[in-house]
């Protein structure tokens, strides 16, 4: 068995090919992220991996559409998108296939 924290972990990604992991593959990256309500990321894609997003609590803006809790949004690879959490968000993010430098401003 192991044990690890996620304070210990990159931005909440935990499983993935890459340091710090609680599991090293590269077959998908999964992340447990926490936002206040500000925060924001770039408009950017992933030319390979698929990306899943569930909206676990809270409320976002991706590409000017609002999100809530309990939806999940799917990007294809080459899709863009935005991200700007409304209020306090909890939102697990899972990536299909973990490839490293696959993320790139739009």
């Amino acid at each position: 068995m192991k044990l690890k924290n996620i304070a210990d972990m990159k931005l909440g990604w935990f499983v993935g090919n890459f340091d710090p992991t609680i599991l090293k593959t590269d077959n998908f990256e999964v992340a447990y992220k926490l936002y206040k309500a500000g925060d924001k990321e770039e408009k950017h894609l992933h030319k390979i991996a698929t990306e899943v997003t569930l909206i676990a609590s809270g409320l976002v803006k991706m590409n000017g559409i609002q999100y809530s809790s309990g939806q999940i949004i799917l990007l294809e690879p080459g899709e863009a998108t935005d991200f700007e959490a409304i209020e306090d968000t909890t939102t697990v993010v899972v990536k299909t296939p973990s490839v490293m430098n696959d993320k790139y401003n739009a």
